[in-house]
């Protein structure tokens, strides 16, 4: 049973994201971004509500049983053990190799990954993959919670030869040189499709051939219910060039691991061959389709209804 203190946090979270939607469709989203991310106060209470979920009330209701809502992390984590402590990767180079081999191309890039494993965690807040001695761990976020994360607008920064920083602050990010980016409830705070698409195309242009892009998107409803949209999804990053090798749905997310293909190519061969006439290359989540009711701009004399939540996880 969530607490009330659970609720309210939650409850501003999904606020702000809504308010940005909004905000997007009436002043533009390069606009309404903007303003957002000018808006120092809503983002350092934004943080502060997301590192007291989740180091204190979604830790805390995780069971063995149970742990569905913390494993964002830990799911992300053992993927990435597996795939690259545990060689995993070597089967699905193998695999694009058969492929480029069928569709003739040659795909002779070095995959060549880092130990430890190199991580840029976007929207990282408090930074959660500190504690894995496996990870070099770069975290970023709009605004740190802590100084272990460095300042950075991820949908605006600049990509290059190499990585700038300043004044705990992200000018320039080096392209092909992550072995993980990883995406933890982050597109959803995104307000709009396109630049959901902008982020996973930046994602793209850092991450090296081979490595991965780790999303995790909140969604309590059953597995069928935004399967169109997942499938969307899919559909839409193999077209930039990535090949959705793990998928979980979990109770209250769902969990995705894409492999930056040896080439282009190979990635969106898959799109061409198993497009559906639903398909189209967006990456909506349920909310873009609901936002229906009046604007609420952060009040905190809302009642809270169960309904409230279906953007971030809890336990009932």
């Amino acid at each position: 049973m969530a607490s009330e203190e659970h609720k309210q946090l939650a409850h501003f979270l999904k606020n702000v994201h809504l308010c940005l939607r909004k905000a997007s469709t009436k002043e533009g989203a390069e606009e309404a971004w903007r303003q957002h991310c000018e808006n120092k106060d809503v983002l350092k209470h934004y943080a502060q509500c997301m590192e007291k979920l989740a180091t204190t009330h979604w830790t805390a209701s995780t069971t063995r049983e149970h742990s569905s809502v913390t494993s964002r992390i830990t799911w992300a984590a053992e993927f990435c053990y597996d795939y690259f402590i545990n060689k995993g990767y070597i089967s699905h180079r193998q695999k694009d190799i058969e492929i480029s081999e069928k569709i003739n191309i040659t795909c002779d890039v070095d995959e060549c990954h880092s130990q430890p494993i190199k991580l840029i965690d976007v929207g990282s807040c408090y930074n959660p993959f500190q504690c894995y001695d496996f990870f070099d761990v770069t975290a970023i976020d709009l605004y740190p919670a802590n100084n272990s994360v460095l300042q950075c607008d991820f949908l605006k920064v600049l990509t290059g030869h190499n990585t700038k920083i300043s004044d705990m602050k992200v000018d320039q990010i080096q392209e092909k040189y992550f072995d993980v980016v990883t995406f933890c409830f982050l597109l959803e705070y995104i307000p709009t499709s396109e630049l959901r698409i902008k982020a996973c195309e930046k994602a793209y242009n850092i991450v090296k051939y081979g490595g991965l892009l780790i999303i995790n998107t909140p969604d309590s409803k059953h597995v069928g219910a935004n399967s169109k949209i997942m499938k969307c999804w899919q559909y839409t990053l193999a077209n930039i060039g990535f090949t959705r090798i793990k998928y979980e749905k979990f109770k209250h997310m769902h969990c995705m691991a894409f492999r930056k293909a040896s080439c282009k190519d190979i990635a969106q061969r898959w799109a061409s061959l198993h497009r559906k006439p639903y398909m189209q290359y967006a990456l909506h989540i349920p909310q873009d389709f609901n936002d229906n009711t009046e604007e609420t701009i952060y009040s905190q004399e809302i009642k809270i209804e169960v309904e409230d939540f279906m953007e971030l996880p809890f336990h009932e």
